[in-house]
């Protein structure tokens, strides 16, 4: 009987009470840690835009779990935020390839290889993801990057780590005992998936790619992004559907030269302009279209709107 306890108690048989326990309260522990490195992420986040400002690109690397969760998140910006494919490189045991093959975890020759190749320089970026800040290819990799004189950021999960003690910035998230010894994809994984969520929204929001919460430089490429296109058209220049419809149309999808557009009113040609002129900054360009109503109102003796 007391064998059985034990082994309920780990989830192999019986009630998964105790096993379901340890998940819950090491996914909670995964996040306290990242919000006690909020100031990491946020540095790490402007790193980052100032790299893409600069021309540079933003390079993923990572191995097995790690690895697949950065390459995740890179996938994902070009369709959220706009940001350019060619910006975006992911440097893993399998190249472009991304499965998980935990078999190139060691590779330190393949790391220096596709860091190599990618031609890293100071405008450059790379994010450089192990749950142990010690998984060969990872390292290799980054040690690579820095002797390119790219500046390397760290999502770690231990402490004392070499990943973490070679980077220029690292956030570094004592998560402890996984509630399976070693399964790192459990709370390390979420501690990672949820600092690099955060660093590459803070990303957009530095490169006025959010605004007011609104994804405003969203890809509409089917038919949800198209209703959300529209309805934050819709919101940020007080219009109606029909108005934001016809405002995206003529802005070939673009939602924030739609959004000016449609609250100038004004062509596309000239609301891309305008958004040239404010560097992107949307609540730039509407605060200038703002002004600019108010003088012509006061020059016609109407009252300000």
């Amino acid at each position: 009987m007391a064998a059985a306890g034990r082994e309920s108690a780990k989830g192999s048989r019986g009630s998964s009470e105790p096993l379901l326990a340890a998940l819950v309260a090491g996914q909670r522990r995964a996040t306290e840690r990242v919000a006690a490195e909020a100031h990491v992420l946020e540095a790490t986040a402007k790193r980052v835009a100032a790299a893409l400002r600069a021309g540079g690109r933003l390079v993923y690397l990572g191995a097995g779990s790690s690895g697949l969760l950065a390459t995740q998140d890179g996938l994902e910006l070009p369709g959220t935020f706009g940001l350019s494919e060619e910006r975006i490189r992911f440097v893993t045991p399998n190249g472009e390839r991304f499965v998980i093959d935990s078999s190139g975890e060691d590779d330190e020759d393949a790391a220096v290889k596709a860091v190599d190749a990618l031609a890293l320089g100071p405008d450059d970026i790379v994010i450089a993801v192990s749950a142990s800040g010690a998984t060969p290819f990872t390292v290799a990799g980054a040690r690579r990057a820095k002797e390119m004189r790219a500046p390397v950021a760290a999502i770690v999960c231990r402490l004392g780590s070499p990943l973490a003690s070679l980077a220029d910035v690292a956030a570094v998230f004592d998560i402890g005992p996984e509630a399976v010894e070693g399964s790192t994809r459990l709370a390390a994984g979420t501690a990672q998936k949820a600092a690099l969520s955060i660093i590459s929204t803070l990303v957009a929001g530095e490169l006025g790619y959010v605004h007011d919460g609104l994804m405003i430089n969203v890809r509409p490429e089917n038919a949800k992004l198209k209703v959300r296109a529209r309805r934050i058209v819709e919101r940020l220049a007080g219009v109606d559907g029909g108005a934001a419809e016809a405002a995206l149309v003529e802005a070939g999808g673009e939602v924030a030269t739609a959004v000016v557009a449609a609250a100038g009113p004004l062509g596309a040609a000239a609301a891309r302009r305008l958004l040239t002129e404010c560097g992107g900054d949307l609540a730039e360009a509407l605060s200038r279209l703002k002004g600019a109503r108010s003088k012509v109102n006061a020059s016609a003796g109407m009252r300000p709107v």
